[in-house]
């Protein structure tokens, strides 16, 4: 599989459109609404169809090997032990899941950003209402340096901080290794929703050490939507499923014994897999990206793409747009905006002209990836100077 480099030897990735089925007059900068199918990944989707067209085909062992090929290769991905991955359906399943295993007392608060995703919030609203506790929100800052204000936010009271690598409207960054021995200090529990950063900037649990790390699979994992994994810390590995199903059962590799019923749950993180976690069409399709994102990278690929965003925030500024400071910037996406506020009509106008981006909040998100060329940046501020004036 042609990567761009050799062993990793080099920092930078060259383009990798030849990888992805995009036609050459799209300049597609929205990697962080939803991410293209590499063609490896869609032909493993192909030959998974094949093979629930013929069943005859699956073995029970199929069941279990899929699973356990995606636990190994995301595992590698953020270094950590496969038995700590649990895999899930969506970032909402993994943080009902942290909310019921994570304890919280009377008058104790849980710690969340303004204007987070709504799937790392809604779980927490109805725990603090279960658990009489509260529920404190960290005001965005004026210097947009989320990691003082988190870190000056958390402190005796503070039962959980269910946080993001990085804000998931503009890239503004949150520093999850000083917020993570801040947590620790204090006995406080951390959960992240890697959703928006794992794949695209390095990660390493045993740098931050998070109670749960959580994410979903279809975006800078360049992976299928429906399909996701949890990190469950050694010290998380022992608690209460989210549901009830046989594969989470210890013995359950047994078929002709499955109606032996078990009490014991599957080692590890293993028991909090969700129901038809084998998945024999989606599965191989996250593996086939992970597989890539390993080969390229993530060291190469978040220093690849910072050097197309620093440009592209350098030309944003010559529109007159604003745009968070390099050092509290994620280095795959950013967030411009205009203080007089957005055009009306300002994405159809960009999608007419095929290129596409998002809004969230105040902002245009600009989401760029490794199939991203020169004739992409042209177009994209091409379009913006015309859909300003």
């Amino acid at each position: 599989m042609t990567s761009g480099f050799s062993e990793r030897a080099y920092r930078m990735i060259s383009c990798q459109r030849e990888l992805f089925d995009i036609p050459q007059d799209v300049a597609y900068f929205n990697c962080a609404y939803t991410a293209p199918l590499l063609h490896s990944a869609a032909a493993a989707g192909k030959a998974a169809l094949k093979s629930k067209a013929e069943p005859w085909t699956i073995t029970s062992g199929h069941f279990f090997a899929t699973m356990d090929e995606n636990r190994r290769l995301f595992a590698e991905l953020i270094g950590c032990a496969p038995a700590s991955i649990a895999i899930i359906p969506a970032v909402s399943y993994g943080v009902a899941l942290a909310a019921k295993n994570l304890p919280v007392e009377k008058g104790q608060a849980i710690l969340l950003l303004q204007d987070q995703f709504p799937s790392h919030v809604y779980s927490w609203r109805l725990k603090t209402t279960h658990e009489d506790a509260v529920l404190k929100t960290v005001r965005r800052p004026s210097d947009n340096d989320w990691t003082a204000a988190v870190i000056d936010a958390i402190d005796d009271q503070t039962a959980i901080a269910a946080l993001p690598n990085c804000h998931w409207t503009d890239g503004t960054l949150l520093d999850l290794v000083k917020i993570g021995a801040r947590c620790r200090q204090v006995g406080a529990a951390l959960v992240v929703d890697g959703t928006q950063s794992l794949g695209a900037m390095p990660f390493s649990v045993a740098a931050v050490q998070p109670d749960f790390l959580i994410t979903t699979a279809h975006k800078w994992l360049l992976g299928p939507y429906s399909f996701g994994f949890c990190y469950a810390a050694p010290g998380r590995q022992h608690g209460v499923p989210l549901e009830e199903n046989w594969l989470n059962r210890a013995g359950s590799e047994n078929f002709a014994r499955l109606v032996d019923y078990r009490n014991e749950y599957q080692p590890g993180a293993r028991r909090y897999d969700m129901g038809a976690a084998s998945n024999f069409i989606l599965a191989p399709i996250a593996a086939a990206a992970l597989s890539q994102l390993l080969d390229w990278g993530v060291d190469n690929i978040a220093d690849t793409l910072r050097e197309t965003t620093v440009r592209i925030a350098d030309q944003a500024a010559e529109l007159g747009f604003q745009v968070p400071a390099d050092g509290v910037r994620a280095p795959h996406m950013l967030g411009m905006s205009i203080p007089l506020g957005l055009p009306e009509g300002l994405l159809p106008n960009l999608a007419r002209e095929k290129v596409f981006v998002s809004v969230r909040g105040n902002a245009i998100r600009i989401a760029p990836h490794l199939y991203n060329t020169e004739k992409d940046l042209e177009r994209l501020f091409s379009a913006l100077a015309r859909s300003l004036h």
